[in-house]
Formats: structure tokens, C-alpha cells, sequence
């Protein structure tokens, strides 16, 4: 099992370490385009500002256990974060947190399953679904709560804001302090968008919503098999050290009943020759 772990492990860590770049230059540009655009009444759903009566919680978790305290950080940060006084609605994806939240009695509106291999096919149809009830005023925030992939043994269970977009620029600098990497300095060139400014934002905001997203799911991934091949590892080290811990025991039983043997013997013979 750690071998497995430990072979999707390094797939899922490529794929999750490969998006950080791209998510950083787009979530750059819509931050260098927002303040382009003129004071108007008609401001995008997704950066207008509105009053919080209900969150939209998207809770990623494994569908497997085995590893680690993993999922039970992340139910921690659901309690911590979101206490039940306050109104929430949670969309799953994965067996253990929809197990959790239909214990704990929380509002999940829906549920979702994806692929080993995470596709962004499957994570934009769960985006989609968030964005269509935060546009239909069911719920008022988007917010992520996700294993965050920092390196094999750290995985840092996170909740990331995703709408409303009212800072974009914080956002940058959130996505940049989680790239290992980092070195991606802010753009500063004075850029020309054809055919303009809010028609660019207007394609633009939707897809990083889908791309953001997509991001999370390629870091909570990765956390998942970093964290059951270390687990693995742990449980096979703790088995070995409890094998050879039996193994001793048994050679020094072995040992102490062949001793035993020899003298009942040698004291027979001794016996029979007096």
C-alpha cells in the first residue's frame, strides 16, 4: 500500500505543483483588469458585494480513510470556522466528509464523486453547480475548505474564499505564498484589452472561478496520497519493529526450551551411568 501511495503520490504532486503557475498569472490579471473598469451599476455578480445570510461551504475529502489525520483536520476547521449558529450549506466531494456532515446534521445540498485521476471536466461541473446557486441567491460566499498541499509530510487543511472576488490582489499574494516556488513577481506592464476592459473580465471571471477550483482539488490530491503514503510507511515501520520485537521473543524461546532439552538429556545419561 505504501508503494501504491506512493507512485500516485508523485503524479498528483506534479499535477498540483504544474497549476500553481497558471493560477497565479490569471488570478494576476484579473487583479491588473478589476481596476480598469469605471464605477458602474452594472458590476459582475461575481465582484459586487452582498450582505452574508447564507455560506456556501465546498468541503473536499478522500474517499478512502488510512490516512492519517488527514480528513479529521479538516472536520476540525469545519467546526472551528463554521459553527453551527451560522447559516451554512455544504456541497461534498468525498465519502468521509459526507459521512461527516450527515452525522453531524449539517444542511449538505449535494454531493459529488470524481475520479482518482482528478479531471477539469469534474471540477468545473461542481463549480458550475456552487456558481448557479450563488448566483440564484441560495447561498451568498463560496468558500473552500481543502488539505493544502505544502510538501510529502505537511499538508495544511485550509479555507479559501473563492467568491465574492472583492480582493483579487490579496488573493494573488494568498495563492502566491502557497507556491513553493514563489519568484512570481507582480505584473506592473500597462496592458491594452481588446475589445475591452469589462468584456475581457467578463470572460475571464468565470473561468478562474473554474480554475481556482480546479487547483484546490489538485492540492487536496496530492495531501491525500502524501499523507497515506506516510501513513503507510509509519504502519509498516511500527510492524517491522513489532515483527523482529515477536521474532527475538520467539528465538529466546526457542533457545531456552532446546536448552532445557540438552540438560534433561545430559542429566539422563549422567543418571543411567551412576
Amino acid at each position: 500500500m505504501e508503494l501504491v501511495a506512493s507512485s500516485k503520490m508523485k503524479k498528483a504532486q506534479q499535477a498540483a505543483l504544474a497549476g500553481r503557475p497558471y493560477a497565479i498569472l490569471l488570478a494576476s490579471m484579473l487583479a491588473n483588469l478589476a481596476p480598469r473598469l469605471e464605477e458602474a451599476d452594472d458590476v459582475h455578480p461575481f465582484l459586487a458585494k452582498r450582505e452574508v445570510k447564507t455560506r456556501g461551504i465546498l468541503l473536499i475529502t478522500t474517499d478512502k480513510g488510512l490516512c492519517g489525520p488527514l480528513n479529521t483536520n479538516l472536520f476540525k476547521l469545519v467546526s472551528d470556522n463554521v459553527p453551527r449558529s451560522t447559516p451554512a450549506k455544504f456541497v461534498s466531494v468525498g465519502r468521509k466528509g459526507t459521512q461527516y456532515l450527515a452525522r453531524m446534521g449539517r444542511d449538505m445540498i449535494a454531493d459529488f464523486t470524481v475520479s482518482d485521476r482528478i479531471t477539469f471536466a469534474e471540477t468545473r461541473a461542481i463549480a458550475q453547480y456552487m456558481v448557479k446557486q450563488y448566483l440564484e441567491g441560495a447561498i451568498d460566499t463560496i468558500e473552500v475548505i481543502f488539505a493544502g498541499f505544502k510538501n510529502t509530510l505537511v499538508q495544511v487543511p485550509r479555507l479559501m474564499p473563492v467568491l465574492p472576488l472583492a480582493d483579487l490582489a490579496g488573493m494573488v499574494q494568498t495563492l502566491r505564498t502557497q507556491d513553493a516556488a514563489a519568484g512570481h513577481a507582480p505584473d506592473t506592464r500597462d496592458l491594452i484589452y481588446e475589445p475591452s476592459p469589462k468584456a475581457v473580465l467578463d470572460a475571464l471571471l468565470p473561468f478562474y472561478v473554474n480554475r481556482v477550483v480546479h487547483q484546490y482539488f489538485l492540492g487536496a490530491r496530492a495531501s491525500e496520497h502524501s499523507a497515506r503514503m506516510v501513513a503507510m510507511k509509519t504502519a509498516k515501520d511500527n510492524a517491522t519493529k513489532l515483527l523482529d520485537n515477536l521474532t527475538l521473543k520467539y528465538n529466546k524461546a526457542r533457545q531456552t526450551a532446546i536448552t532445557n532439552e540438552i540438560l534433561e538429556i545430559a542429566a539422563a545419561s549422567f543418571a543411567a551411568q551412576s
